[in-house]
């Protein structure tokens, strides 16, 4: 335990400008943001809709955009500059998992080539037999196997193998931190949970952080430790995700809010007559499956 943060954002800011060599105009993407990860393991969720901001904010952690103003620092390092950390050490420590699994990985390869080239390039493994057992034991850690996906195309996969292998693959350099961009909106519903419950895990079992990119605030709520809602390039609040559903201080957050998808008044009604019965079960000391199959 060193006492750095993770990941220190400060001030950032990100301009584009728009138009020609004689005129256009600027655009601020992201606008003096700034938050913290503690040195404790954790999901952040930036939530926001399409233009939010949000997903340029990830690309300047990610290191694939330059911030125009600000300093983001990993681990006590700035990310540019002179004294920047320096590339391996930096893809050692922060992992990216994107949107589409579909599309982080060629056809034309079999998807092992992947985790066995991560293990090689980021100097995991020495050689190929070590590569090899670095991907399995990612994989084992996301419900899967080397010798399962051995060989395999991605068009062999659903989308939701597709996506526990890009997380495999994040995992083989042992990250302090993986940034993922909408990372479930690109998979079936019935498989999304199971995605948001492997991040958790391996927050617990792995002391990984997250960022977790998200237009939806039910699975950010569900995920999180702490969540900024990002709006026109702001942070326009942030902080634990149950004092913000309880007290949100922005009408932005209460529209975020109610888009949430409710079962209505018909499920608290269903959730009456499952207590009234498991109260009869328990007087009586019988069964209510009876009483249940009546009902329904």
């Amino acid at each position: 335990m060193s006492g750095v943060p993770v990941l220190e954002v400060e001030n950032v800011g990100r301009v584009y400008k728009r138009g020609g060599f004689f005129g256009g105009h600027s655009f601020k993407a992201v606008d003096d943001v700034s938050f913290t990860l503690p040195e404790t393991p954790q999901v952040f969720s930036i939530v926001g809709e399409s233009g939010s901001g949000k997903t340029t904010l990830a690309r300047m952690v990610l290191r694939l955009v330059e911030p125009t103003t600000g300093t983001i620092r990993l681990m006590g390092k700035p990310l540019n500059g002179k004294e920047s950390i320096d590339n391996l050490a930096f893809r050692r420590l922060v992992q990216p998992i994107f949107q589409n699994p579909f599309e982080a990985f060629s056809a034309y390869l079999p998807i092992e080539a992947y985790l066995t080239r991560t293990a090689l390039n980021l100097k995991v493994a020495r050689n190929e037999s070590q590569a090899r057992e670095s991907a399995d034991v990612a994989l084992r850690s996301v419900g899967l196997s080397y010798e399962r996906i051995r060989g395999k195309y991605i068009r062999q996969f659903s989308g939701g193998e597709l996506q526990r292998i890009s997380v495999a693959r994040a995992l083989i350099p042992n990250p302090k931190l993986i940034v993922a961009d909408e990372p479930v909106s690109m998979v079936d519903a019935s498989l999304r949970m199971s995605i948001v419950n492997l991040f958790r895990q391996i927050v617990t079992e792995k002391g990984v952080s997250f960022i977790y990119i998200t237009h939806d605030l039910s699975t950010a709520y569900y995920l999180s430790d702490h969540v900024a809602i990002m709006n026109t390039g702001r942070v326009v609040e942030q902080g634990a995700p149950g004092d913000i559903l309880a007290n949100p201080g922005e009408a932005y957050t209460r529209e975020l809010m109610a888009a949430i998808p409710t079962i209505g008044a018909r499920w608290a009604e269903l959730d009456e007559i499952d207590r009234r019965y498991a109260h009869e079960r328990t007087r009586d000391g019988k069964s209510a499956g009876k009483h249940q199959q009546n009902h329904f």
